[in-house]
């Protein structure tokens, strides 16, 4: 990690086509503007940091889903995960999907 010091109005060059200039310096506070291609996202670290937190609670909740055999699938009308398994055929529009999974078979 590099740190550097730099007063308002000054700047840094990251790399051949991204400048940042310290606009202003208030109590605790430091405003930055940044000029580099729209091609290179720019995120505030707490916002990167709040969808990843977001796509880790998706995939919790899709597994939780998969694992009651609620999935959304399920939800369509369609073969839960355990019968595709089984061998179990797909649903017609009028045959009921049940959600108990099917005894095990006798060896």
């Amino acid at each position: 990690m590099l740190i550097l010091r730099r007063k308002s109005g000054e700047s840094i060059v990251i790399g051949d086509n991204i400048h940042v200039t310290v606009l202003d310096i208030n109590e605790g506070s430091v405003r930055l503007a940044i000029d580099a291609p729209k091609s290179i996202p720019i995120l505030r670290s707490e916002l990167l940091q709040a969808a990843d937190a977001n796509r880790d609670a998706a995939a919790s909740r899709a597994t939780l889903q998969l694992l009651s055999g609620k999935s959304s699938a399920h939800a369509a009308g369609k073969t839960p995960p355990w019968a595709v398994r089984a061998g179990v055929p797909a649903p017609t529009a009028d045959t009921p999907v049940s959600t108990e999974t099917p005894p095990a078979e006798p060896e």
